[in-house]
């Protein structure tokens, strides 16, 4: 297992040739689907938790090019502030 999303989306896009928005989607949508809680998580939809990043980037393609440094600016689960 890898602790860093970035870097997992920066390895599909240099070696399995996903576009940015695909990786996103494979580490958001699709993980949660893959371990059954594609129904609370892993979008951003009427009834489920509303988790979600605050990242220093200024277009999401860019998450899977600046790997290695902590871009996370705000974390909001279940729709709350929880760090910041």
């Amino acid at each position: 297992p890898c602790p860093s999303l970035p870097l997992v989306m920066a390895i599909a896009c240099r070696y399995q040739k996903l576009l940015p928005a695909e990786a996103l989607n494979a580490v958001t949508r699709n993980a949660a689907y893959a371990v059954g809680l594609g129904d609370m998580v892993g979008s951003l939809e009427t009834g489920k938790q509303a988790d979600m990043l605050i990242v220093d980037a200024p277009d999401y393609r860019h998450l899977a090019y600046q790997f290695g440094g902590n871009l996370v600016e705000t974390v909001i689960k279940r729709g709350r502030v929880v760090q910041v």
